[in-house]
């Protein structure tokens, strides 16, 4: 009897699934979703912006790229792949770094706001996964795909990182709000009030620190491509 019960309740899920899949709009490439805003691409790799507010989900997209996602707000999301189940609630917060490496050719899903603020994360992919990736590392490594190497600077007021060498082109972003101070070996040095979620790619090979001057706490979160 418990047998045949389990069997009606997966059916009945199964059938609910089905049901919410036909009535959602058919998967779309990532950077034609509605939300995805895309704020920066070249040759290299595609940044994009999504703010999703409270209650809202995205279309069903797909990426066919390795993926960086940089967090910029506090709250809750779930996450449902194309053809699964909506998954459990897991909490935002400001510097949270999630890193996709594609298994497959594509990876297609949604993102379901179930938080009381808006959802705001900078997407990150590189256009390309080297065949031969650098082995040039500028610092601890914080997440890592085939395509990108993140490294996450906390920096107290007054606080300084170590001086650090770039040899790939890579995204400087502020997860807060922050007086930076940026000096090279040679002691030029400039500061930059930027705000959360400012970011700038830099091509090139770089040297440098990087200095909070400011008097709260901030955060910068690097992304080098491979």
């Amino acid at each position: 009897m418990k047998s045949k019960l389990l069997f009606v309740v997966v059916l009945a899920s199964a059938g609910i699934l089905a049901a919410q899949q036909a009535s959602a709009p058919a998967p779309v490439p990532v950077e034609s979703a509605p939300l995805h805003k895309v704020v920066f691409k070249n040759d290299v790799v595609t940044v994009m912006h999504l703010i999703l507010p409270p209650g809202a989900r995205t279309q069903y997209h797909t990426h066919t790229h390795d993926r960086m996602a940089v967090t910029l707000s506090a709250t809750s999301t779930t996450n449902q792949k194309w053809n699964e189940a909506e998954g459990s609630a897991a909490p935002t917060k400001p510097g949270d770094i999630g890193a996709l490496t594609l298994a497959e050719a594509s990876y297609t899903h949604r993102v379901h706001n179930v938080g009381s603020v808006a959802f705001d994360v900078l997407d990150i992919e590189p256009a390309l996964r080297p065949a031969t990736p650098s082995p040039d590392i500028a610092g601890p490594v914080a997440a890592e795909t085939p395509s990108a190497r993140v490294y996450n600077w906390v920096l107290a007021p007054g606080a300084t990182s170590p001086m650090h060498t770039h040899t790939r082109p890579y995204i400087i972003i502020s997860i807060t709000a922050l007086n930076l101070k940026m000096s090279s070996p040679d002691g030029q040095s400039g500061s930059h009030q930027v705000k959360a979620g400012d970011f700038h790619f830099v091509d090139g090979k770089v040297t440098h620190n990087l200095s909070n001057v400011g008097t709260s706490p901030g955060q910068i979160v690097e992304v080098e491509l491979k």
